[in-house]
């Protein structure tokens, strides 16, 4: 089976009232001016968003998370372990079709996103720690993500030759050269970060509102399609899971309470902007159908539940404040 006739999937995701009167699949214009703003808009975000994560890191400090480099390895382990499998393994229990296992398993093994970065912040964590997380899940995804697509599609039948590596590397070599770039210029014109971060976050902030209205408008006459129990269940359910696992994984290799929020953020937190741009790239409209809205409605759930928890953090600090300082330490 190849990625074209994983369309047959889709045939069989819908009822017949899925349907228009001449019996095709409802789906939106992928051709309209809306779609093509979509589009150049989600790479021109995605392409300030790196540099601005970029400028965020300073050498030195990236040099001493590799000289020790425990919370990083403990991040990476679950980042490529936890979502990837958990994506996996709701595929298996639900019985997925092709189409919504090649989905989940794509969003599974992203790397961890830039929101993870605020959430960390929201939730008092490492923040130096965090950035470097990110940067470094988006390098190894480079090897580990096509590795294990390759991996876990071998278990689900249909999936064997129908993921798209090519495409998936190209998009992260995407995401990693304007970080890089972001890097050089807070080591060499370090006088330009202060503003290439304030400017990429104000500009992250409107643009994120903007996509929003967009694809609200592009999407409503469709939208109703993705709420399906099975997805709605998973994109509920994943974000939860790697938020706890990954903070009892930390707890228990003895890492410090803000590194352990941190972690616990960064392995729920996917980056969904990679997997929407992966979605959009590697597969045509007839072969992924509605379900490049997946994203949109993971996100949804992703801060939702990250929020909560902070909500959660912030009510224990403030009945206990002194509660985390009786806590193991990182040594």
């Amino acid at each position: 089976m190849n990625v074209t006739e994983v369309y047959t999937g889709i045939s069989n995701m819908y009822s017949a009232g899925n349907v228009s009167g001449n019996g095709t699949l409802m789906m939106p214009d992928f051709s309209s001016p809306i779609n093509q703003a979509l589009n150049v808009l989600l790479v021109v975000v995605l392409f300030i968003t790196m540099i601005s994560l970029g400028c965020m890191m300073e050498v030195s400090k990236i040099k001493t998370h590799i000289l020790k480099p425990k919370g990083i390895a403990i991040a990476l382990l679950a980042q490529f372990c936890i979502m990837p499998l958990s994506a996996f393994l709701l595929t298996k229990t639900l019985s997925m079709n092709p189409p919504k296992a090649m989905t989940l398993l794509i969003c599974g093994c992203c790397p961890g996103g830039t929101l993870s970065n605020m959430l960390s912040l929201l939730l008092k964590g490492d923040i130096n720690l965090s950035i470097i997380m990110t940067t470094f899940s988006s390098i190894a995804a480079l090897g580990l993500m096509p590795l294990l697509l390759y991996i876990f599609s071998q278990g689900i039948y249909g999936l064997e030759k129908a993921v798209p590596y090519v495409s998936i590397i190209t998009a992260l070599v995407f995401t990693l050269v304007p970080c890089a770039i972001g890097i050089l210029i807070n080591h060499y014109k370090p006088n330009y970060t202060s503003v290439i971060i304030k400017g990429g976050l104000s500009i992250w902030a409107v643009s994120t509102t903007v996509v929003a209205i967009l694809s609200g408008v592009f999407v409503k006459d469709v939208i109703w399609m993705i709420f399906e129990p099975d997805i709605i269940f998973v994109a509920a359910v994943m974000p939860m899971i790697g938020y706890m696992l990954g903070y009892v994984m930390s707890v228990l290799c003895r890492l410090s309470p803000q590194c352990c929020r941190t972690i616990s953020m960064e392995t729920g937190c996917q980056n969904i902007q990679l997997c929407s741009a992966i979605l959009k790239v590697a597969f045509p409209p007839q072969v992924i159908g509605p379900l490049f809205l997946f994203p949109l409605l993971y996100i949804a759930f992703q801060c939702l539940e990250a929020v909560f928890l902070a909500l959660c953090f912030r009510c224990y600090q403030k009945f206990k404040p002194h509660a985390e300082h009786t806590l193991v330490r990182e040594p």
